[in-house]
């Protein structure tokens, strides 16, 4: 099937007051509020006051806007660029995803949540009210690598309907004033539902500044934390490591063929219930529900397909005998040029003999395929 064409469209959206106005008219009772915090920690309201609270009301209207067929009001304000438009509906329809359902999500239903994120980018990262999808900006340099590489992306999730390379939705831009662009992706989030998750880790399989010091006991803030942390620990999949290996082994190849780096394994602990442990009635075969791809049994043994769970975000959940754990590889944007090269041969002199991330993407890919195989039972 031919990847769908990435036609640019652009969408005039309303102004930043009228979605804060959206945002808070939706009033909830004192004790759901409550309840919808206690389960968030870690995650900030970005409400009025917040430095970033009218850029996302101008996202969320945006993004209302964008997924509008009609509108009896035309919106007015700030402009919304949806780029590669045709291309993310069509990801959006494999993963049966409905467009109101995704319209409401990042709409002014709710304030969009911010976290403390580790990394050392200049981005700014958040999550829908319901936790569903992240969205992060992205340098303009960033963006074309995505559109470049989308065509290649979607054969790629078509070939291997169970990839653990993480689901764009979209990607937009937003400028106010005929100011200067600010791009943004969304995409699935890897950590959803995260109610009883435990640990959260991204992974790149090296170790210089891959240590975070991990929060106070009692603290309500949760850090993803990175590969030094996880030093002593195992991910225990049983049966399901085979599986786990291979689809590693099949989307870095994918990335090391379009010459990215710098990608990350995300990772997170949730403790099984009893009735939840085991390969047994809450595991059911839902491919054809699921994802998009074929369904004769050879091309599924060459499409590394599995057992996906009964529950939201199948495809980046994997069950083992204890454990459930939720895993996706991210940010793909990455290209090894000559800045990244010169930037290698400068960590080569200042780390003599340690493990740091700007590495040819060959290497990059052998070496996180090894890490996964040395950390997992």
């Amino acid at each position: 099937m031919a990847a769908p064409s990435p036609g640019p469209r652009e969408v005039l959206a309303p102004s930043p007051e009228a979605g804060c106005r959206a945002v808070t008219s939706s009033r909830r009772g004192l004790l759901w509020r409550l309840r919808d915090k206690q389960s968030r920690l870690g995650l900030f309201e970005i409400s009025p006051g917040h430095e970033l609270h009218g850029m996302t009301c101008m996202m969320q209207a945006g993004l209302w806007a964008a997924t509008q067929v009609s509108m009896d009001h035309p919106p007015t304000g700030f402009e919304l660029g949806t780029l590669a438009g045709p291309a993310f509906a069509w990801l959006r329809r494999s993963l049966g995803l409905a467009e109101d359902d995704y319209q409401a999500a990042l709409g002014p239903g709710g304030p969009y949540l911010q976290f403390l994120s580790t990394s050392k980018s200049k981005a700014s990262f958040f999550l829908s009210h319901d936790q569903r999808f992240f969205l992060k900006t992205q340098g303009r340099r960033e963006v074309q690598v995505l559109l470049a590489h989308l065509p290649r992306y979607v054969q790629h999730l078509q070939r291997h309907p169970h990839s653990l390379l993480a689901r764009l939705l979209g990607v937009h831009s937003l400028r106010v004033d005929r100011g200067k662009k600010t791009y943004f992706i969304v995409m699935q989030s890897v950590f959803y539902p995260a109610g009883r998750i435990s640990e959260r880790y991204d992974i790149k399989g090296c170790e210089v500044s891959r240590w975070v010091d991990p929060t106070p006991e009692g603290s309500p803030i949760v850090l993803v934390l990175k590969d030094l942390n996880f030093q002593g620990k195992t991910i225990k999949l049983g049966p399901q490591r085979n599986w786990f290996l291979r689809q590693m082994e099949l989307d870095t190849t994918f990335l090391r063929e379009l010459n990215v780096l710098d990608y990350s394994l995300l990772m997170a602990f949730q403790r099984l219930h009893e009735d939840e442990r085991g390969l047994g009635s809450s595991l059911i075969f839902r491919t054809a529900r699921s994802v998009q791809g074929a369904q004769s049994p050879e091309e599924s043994g060459v499409q590394n397909r599995r057992l996906l769970p009964d529950a939201p975000n199948a495809l980046h959940i994997l069950d083992g005998p204890e454990q459930r754990y939720f895993l996706g590889v991210v940010d793909l944007a990455t290209v090894y040029g000559l800045r990244k090269r010169l930037e290698h041969l400068w960590k080569t002199l200042r780390y003599p003999g340690r493990t740091f991330s700007t590495v040819s993407p060959a290497r990059y890919a052998r070496r996180l395929c090894q890490w996964v195989e040395e950390h997992t039972e």
